[in-house]
């Protein structure tokens, strides 16, 4: 009885011990909340807005509501309709699709030999292209466009109608496969996978591209998804230089639709052009609802953190 009594002493002490206090209130702590729940709710108005007004009638978005007195998904289908947002979306996912494989093509083994492999000029080479980074992307526009035209001249003089680059997909993904971004945050993190993994799989015989292929992929999930996640981003969004390399609806992406619907078929129907806001903005959502925890452990593992 006296050790089983001494052993529960030892027990309630060792727990005391490690309990803290509870942290007490501060006024600091409340205006941080407060700033927080400010800046949350000024993030969410515009989305909520947006999705208030998709559900109205005409004559409830004229008056300024901000409650829909019915919810009226009809309009979702009539944006859908009326926009041809079939064909655009149609279009931006080949264009998403075709953009990231030659990403993830180009920038996983540039990032890979910035991290693990030795070459001359590694550090002037990586210096230069996060150089790059400071560079607007308007200034690289009209180069990049020439670029493209020289390239259509070139490939339709070869391969005929076949090797078009104007109005095709390799004048809207090719410029892109190849992000200095990408490559910095994919080096960030295979720069911090301990070298025992390389020795290792140097002693089975592998080379550095089943080593990539085998190790350093695999466990790299979080910031490839992140990369994934922002390349897919960008590309949704694009709208600009579509305009420039597309001229007609063929290759057309759905910034291009909701633009055109917005400020040609719909200027004045404000619950459409909201619906078609929803309509576009809808798969970003929800690739980042799936992908946020690889998201936001990419992120932090990368060296990117504030």
């Amino acid at each position: 009885m006296a050790e089983i009594t001494a052993q529960s002493i030892e027990q309630v002490e060792s727990i005391a011990t490690t309990q803290q206090p509870p942290k007490p209130f501060r006024i600091g702590d409340l205006l941080t909340y407060a700033v927080l729940l400010f800046g949350a709710f000024l993030a969410l108005l515009p989305f909520i807005w947006m999705l208030s007004w998709s559900v109205m009638t005409a004559n409830e978005v004229s008056r300024g509501q901000l409650i829909p007195n019915q919810i009226l998904l009809q309009n979702y289908t009539d944006a859908w309709n009326r926009a041809n947002f079939g064909l655009f979306m149609w279009n931006s996912v080949r264009i998403s699709v075709i953009s990231i494989v030659g990403m993830l093509l180009f920038c996983v083994p540039a990032a890979y030999a910035f991290a693990k492999m030795k070459f001359f000029g590694k550090n002037i080479l990586f210096a230069v292209m996060l150089a790059t980074l400071m560079i607007p992307d308007v200034v690289t526009l009209i180069p990049n466009f020439l670029t493209v035209v020289w390239f259509d001249r070139l490939g339709q003089s070869i391969f005929g109608d076949v090797g078009r680059w104007i109005n095709n997909w390799p004048s809207l993904t090719v410029p892109f496969m190849a992000s200095a971004f990408t490559i910095f945050l994919l080096r960030q993190f295979f720069a911090q996978l301990p070298d025992d993994l390389w020795e290792a799989a140097r002693i089975d015989g592998a080379g550095h591209f089943r080593y990539l292929i085998s190790v350093v992929i695999p466990l790299s999930k979080a910031p490839i998804m992140t990369v994934i996640t922002l390349a897919f981003i960008a590309s949704w969004n694009s709208l600009l230089w579509p305009l420039l390399v597309a001229n007609s609806d063929d290759w057309r992406p759905i910034a291009f639709g909701l633009s055109k619907f917005v400020t040609a078929d719909a200027s004045d129907e404000f619950h459409l052009q909201m619906a078609a806001s929803v309509i576009m903005v809808l798969p970003i959502i929800v690739l980042y609802f799936f992908t946020q925890k690889q998201f936001t452990e990419g992120i932090a593992s990368s060296g990117l953190k504030g």
